[in-house]
């Protein structure tokens, strides 16, 4: 076959021509619960039943180093409440040593289907080793032993190491039997300054209402231009 006779290929899209008309329901201040947490179980809830997603506790985390230099990852949300937002991570990987170094945060959740996005911005703590233990214990004997097998962020020389690894941390502890937190690996508690629900709009006049916390523990909504 020639190049001549080659099967055509289809253009690239273009990404300036793509355009969606949102939703033309709202979001009022006087719809909004108490407390961000609040406000966001309810989304998130909506979110896990009737959005079709995927995984709705999927969430962007950006972090920046010392230096600001700023990294975006995707990760599962795990926990929250009133106290934050909880994800889990070896703490060798890039998004640990940014969070040592500059514990400043942000967490984006895309729920595109819905055409909703919440943006938490807070400061992150690791997590107690009791609580990281009672998480690590409803983890899939498989996610337990990967936790050991990867050293998350490092260069590795080919994929056969990775098997290598997870293959011989099978063999020493087979299913059923139990895995030891390993030391490197925990959570990170996301307690929030602030917090955007983002809901979009005909026209692209979409409604942005953001939470801010207050110094005596209250919140105070305002209502950003689109």
């Amino acid at each position: 076959m020639t190049d001549r006779d080659a099967a055509p290929v289809d253009p690239v899209p273009d990404p300036a021509s793509m355009r969606k008309q949102y939703r033309a329901e709202g979001l009022a201040e006087a719809d909004l619960a108490a407390t961000p947490v609040e406000q966001f179980a309810r989304w998130f809830r909506q979110a896990a039943t009737e959005g079709g997603l995927f995984e709705p506790n999927a969430m962007v985390v950006s972090t920046a180093d010392a230096e600001g230099r700023p990294t975006s990852r995707t990760v599962l949300l795990k926990h929250f409440d009133e106290r934050g937002f909880v994800f889990y991570t070896n703490y060798g990987s890039r998004k640990a040593r940014d969070l040592a170094e500059n514990p400043h945060v942000s967490l984006l959740f895309p729920w595109h289907p819905m055409a909703r996005q919440v943006i938490v911005t807070g400061v992150a703590r690791r997590t107690g080793r009791d609580e990281t233990a009672a998480y690590f214990r409803t983890r899939p004997h498989g996610s337990q032993l990967g936790a050991w097998a990867s050293t998350q962020s490092s260069v590795i020389t080919d994929r056969d190491d990775l098997d290598t690894s997870y293959a011989d941390l099978a063999a020493r502890y087979p299913e059923g039997e139990q895995v030891p937190v390993p030391p490197h690996w925990g959570g990170f508690r996301v307690a929030p300054r602030a917090v955007e629900f983002w809901q979009g709009r005909e026209n692209r006049l979409h409604d942005r209402l953001r939470y801010v916390a207050e110094a005596d523990g209250s919140w105070r909504v305002e209502r950003l231009s689109p």
